[in-house]
């Protein structure tokens, strides 16, 4: 692939990418960085693609686990400043219109595991099989998942708390 397709290629996933990333960071400005992040790996990993025709669930794949890895990172920064004595806080977000309000809220309190999963089958659109294979499980996983992440939100909207399930182990 030359240079020039490779760059129609990449400016054709860039609403996807950063209206994905939006939803992950919750952030503009973090959504860009995100997008210009898993840009900058795909480049300089291009050679390592598995599957040339899969090119969008793969970006996908880039832009989620530079999101996690940045939470990871975030969560370790967060527990040096508190033994420090540091308290970091997190602004709430107030740009909600009121029409979307309750489903926003909602979306926001799932997981991001779940969250990921409804934007991806139902905002951008993705098959079942390039969710499994983003997320590197099978079909089934995926379809289980969304439909407990599916349930979750609608419990949530219809104004029930959800717990998380706790798995007893023996």
């Amino acid at each position: 692939m030359s240079a020039s397709e490779l760059d129609s290629a990449l400016r054709e996933q860039l609403p996807a990418l950063r209206r994905y990333a939006r939803w992950l960071a919750r952030d503009v400005h973090a959504a860009d960085d995100l997008v210009q992040s898993a840009l900058e790996r795909a480049i300089t990993r291009w050679d390592t693609r598995r599957d040339e025709q899969a090119l969008r669930p793969w970006l996908f794949a880039i832009v989620y686990r530079r999101f996690i890895d940045g939470q990871r990172r975030a969560r370790r920064y967060a527990g040096v400043l508190s033994v420090l004595g540091a308290v970091a806080e997190a602004q709430p977000s107030a740009e909600r219109e009121v029409v979307a309000r309750s489903t926003l809220q909602a979306l926001a309190h799932l997981p991001v595991e779940q969250r990921s999963l409804l934007v991806w089958v139902s905002v951008e659109g993705l098959s079942y099989q390039e969710v499994a294979d983003i997320l590197g499980v099978p079909i089934g996983t995926v379809m289980s998942r969304l439909s407990r992440a599916r349930a979750a939100l609608r419990r949530i909207s219809e104004g029930e708390t959800v717990a998380p399930a706790l798995r007893l182990l023996k």
